[in-house]
Parts: structure tokens; C-alpha cells; sequence
């Protein structure tokens, strides 16, 4: 439920290109279904996938309407990206190993505020102010009281112990949201759109033109740390890391991360990552595969039941234009704030320690990035410890990305 926003926004978004609506949804829900069964059958972890936030608009902004690429050569190019992810699974797997312990709590905490904040903003409470940029919303408005409600009777049904307290408070929530209008019964069942219009439509032979270069090496990147933080992120909530910083069965969790990015855009959609919404099933006890099972059948069912799922997770249209989604916002915020127990591992007492975690979980809500907040946790840690005659303490492959950061934000816009 709380990553079935990802069935609305991907096709609304792609189709600003000229890609078919209901093609993208299907690819969409087929990719993440595919990818999310691969990450039970060959990790048993409980961690879903879908198309990456971020990735999408970088896709659609940067690359098709910026850049004038036609979205079949793109996703030739995001093909590309992926494939060389895929192929150098061997360093995303030694990178989790040498993220300092500080550093993954923080990239925790700090994933727990991004996702808390995007709540926020999809529930209304807080909305864009000029000036100050954030501020409170209207609470006047149908929709954020209702997300108001939901908030509270899903913190309720937690207080109580209720056995999937964050679904039914989301299932709660639907039902008030009918009568105030918010909420727009369309049916249950439609025929599945044709993916025809986007399956193999990809052109891996155009997308290889300098001028693609630095937006393959973008996605890549992108992949590569984005990835990383929700699989650290989920694994330190979940308690998959072991004290000693083992993870096991990582390099498969990362192979099929990757590769599941080939098979999304064959069929007409953009990168394919864990998402960090694994939180909501984690946090209601999953701990095995088995729960993927059950969100990749959703993400079938969710074809056939387009009408009744754009229920759920459909947005609701604000007077100012806005988009808001106060049926899944609650889970999202609720979330968030279970990810933040993580801050009191960090060593704050430390302060070659206690600085890079603070500057990893600020920047990224900040930012709205969790690349970022890995590039700036990096970045310090790795000078800190440097001018602090501390050099030996520091992993050399985080030396190595922390130049890798300092490199792209002097030759990359």
C-alpha cells in the first residue's frame, strides 16, 4: 500500500514524453512484480522494488525534455547504466562493507526524515511557503484532515498492538475519506491496458553518443548510492547487518537490484531499486521473502484492479493545483519515525564521528536526496579523519568515492 503511489506517478510522469499511459503503468507493476520475486527467491530478504523517485524525474527532465532525447533512446541509455551496475555488483558489495558504522546508522536516520517529510508534503500539513520555502499547510482543507485522522488512528491501532496496524489504518483512513470527498469510489475490476506501446521499444544502439555520456554516468551513480543507502537503511532496521558489519547475502540483494533494471526498461520503464517503503512491512515484523511474494501478487493483482487501487493510492487535487496523498502520507510519516531509533548508536561523543552522520541525515531531507547525504557523510568523514591524524581508521574505497563526490560537484552541474 505504501508503495503503490509508484503505480500513478510513473505513468503520469512518463507520459509527458509521449509514452503510453496505460503502457507504462503495466510495465511498471510487471518490472517491480519480476524484480520484487528475484529479491525473495535469491536473497530472502523482505525488500520490494519498484521504479526509483528521483531516477524517474532525472529520466523525464533532465534527459528527454532538457537534453531533446527522444524517451526510446533514453531508455537505451538508462539500459546502459544498468548494465554496467550489473556488472560491477563486486563494488557495491565493498562499499556496505566499509561504510563506517557511524555513517549507516546515520544514512538510517536520515532516510526515516526524507521519508517523514515527503508525508508530510503529500499529507498537506506542511506545504511550500514564499520565503521560508516550507511551511504549515491549510488545515482546513478535506484532505489534510483527513490525513489527520488517519495519522492518529493508525498511532492508535500501533499503541494497541494491533497485528498490521499500518495497513488497516490505511484501509480506515479510504473508507472516512468516501463520504468527505476526498476519497472517489471508481469500481473494482478493468480490463489491463496493452504494453505493446512501450515493450522493446528501447534504442540501446542510439543512446551511444557523447552527449549521453555524463546522463549514463548520472543514472549509474545514481543507482549505485541510491541503492546502497535503503539497503543499508532497511538492513539496520530490520537488524539484517550483523555486529561484526556483516551482511549476508548482500552480493545477491545488489545483483538482482541491478539487474532488474535490464527488465524494466525492456518493458518501458525507468530504474528499477529497493525501496525503502520495505520499511512499512519490516516495521509490522517481515523478515523473510515470503512477504515480497505477497507485494509482487499485489503488484500483478493491481493490473486488473487499476480502478480500486487508484482508490487507495490515487492523489487527490488540491484547489492550488497540488497533488496530495492523505491515505498512504500517515503510513509514510509513521514510518520515518520508527527509522529514527537508529540516531542512538551513533557516537555523538565523537566528533570525526558525530559530524559526518549529522551532515548524512540533514542534507538529505535538505536535499531531497539520499545521494547526497552519502556524498556529504563520505566527503567529511573522510577529511575529519584525515586532519585528525586518524587516517588509518578510514576504509581506502571511502577515500576514493569521498574524491569521487568532490569531483563531480566541481565538474558536474
Amino acid at each position: 500500500m505504501t508503495m503503490s503511489y509508484i503505480i500513478f506517478v510513473q505513468p503520469a510522469l512518463l507520459s509527458q514524453l509521449g509514452m503510453d499511459f496505460g503502457s507504462v503503468m503495466v510495465a511498471t507493476c510487471l518490472a517491480s512484480a519480476l524484480a520484487t520475486i528475484l529479491m525473495a527467491c535469491f536473497s530472502n530478504y523482505p525488500i520490494a522494488l519498484a521504479p526509483a523517485m528521483g531516477h524517474n524525474f532525472f529520466f523525464a527532465y533532465n534527459i528527454c525534455m532538457a537534453m531533446n532525447i527522444p524517451w526510446q533512446i533514453a531508455l537505451g541509455a538508462n539500459f546502459i547504466s544498468s548494465g554496467i551496475t550489473t556488472l560491477f555488483v563486486w563494488v557495491r558489495q565493498k562499499i556496505i562493507y566499509a561504510v563506517p558504522e557511524s555513517l549507516k546508522h546515520a544514512i538510517c536516520v536520515g532516510i526515516g526524515l526524507l521519508i517523514s517529510l515527503i508525508g508530510f508534503e503529500w499529507a498537506g500539513i506542511i506545504d511550500y511557503h514564499p520565503g521560508t520555502l516550507l511551511g504549515l499547510g491549510n488545515f482546513s482543507q478535506p484532505p489534510v484532515y483527513l490525513a489527520l485522522i488517519g495519522l492518529i488512528i493508525t498511532v492508535i491501532l500501533l499503541g494497541l498492538n494491533v497485528k498490521g496496524s499500518l495497513f488497516w489504518g490505511i484501509i480506515i483512513t479510504t473508507l472516512l475519506g468516501i463520504p468527505l470527498g476526498v476519497v472517489k469510489y471508481e469500481g473494482l475490476v478493468s480490463a489491463p491496458p496493452s504494453l505493446m506501446p512501450t515493450l522493446f521499444k528501447l534504442n540501446i544502439k542510439g543512446a551511444f553518443k557523447i552527449e549521453l555520456v555524463s546522463a549514463i554516468f548520472i543514472l549509474f551513480f545514481l543507482d549505485l548510492f541510491d541503492s546502497v543507502g535503503t539497503l543499508i537503511g532497511v538492513g539496520k532496521q530490520g537488524n539484517f547487518i550483523k555486529k561484526d558489519g556483516e551482511y549476508p547475502r548482500i552480493k545477491q540483494a545488489l545483483l538482482v537490484d541491478a539487474a532488474s533494471s535490464l527488465a524494466g526498461t525492456t518493458l518501458g520503464t525507468t530504474t528499477i531499486t529497493s525501496y525503502i517503503e520495505s520499511s512499512a512491512g519490516i516495521a509490522q515484523g517481515a523478515r523473510t521473502g515470503l512477504s515480497n511474494i505477497i507485494t509482487a501478487l499485489l503488484f500483478l493483482l493491481s493490473i486488473f484492479f487499476f480502478p480500486f487501487v487508484k482508490m487507495i493510492g490515487g492523489g487527490y487535487a488540491t484547489s492550488k493545483g497540488m497533488i496530495l496523498y492523505p491515505v498512504i502520507s500517515p503510513c509514510l510519516i509513521i514510518v520515518g519515525s520508527l527509522m529514527l531509533k537508529s540516531v542512538k548508536d551513533i557516537n555523538w561523543d565523537d566528533y570525526t564521528e558525530g559530524l559526518p552522520a549529522f551532515l548524512t541525515l540533514v542534507i538529505m531531507p535538505f536535499t531531497f536526496s539520499i545521494t547526497e547525504g552519502i556524498a556529504f557523510g563520505f566527503i567529511s568523514y573522510s577529511l575529519l579523519k584525515l586532519l585528525s591524524r586518524r587516517a588509518k581508521e578510514v576504509h581506502w574505497i571511502i577515500y576514493l568515492f569521498a574524491l569521487l563526490f568532490i569531483l563531480r560537484y566541481i565538474f558536474l552541474k
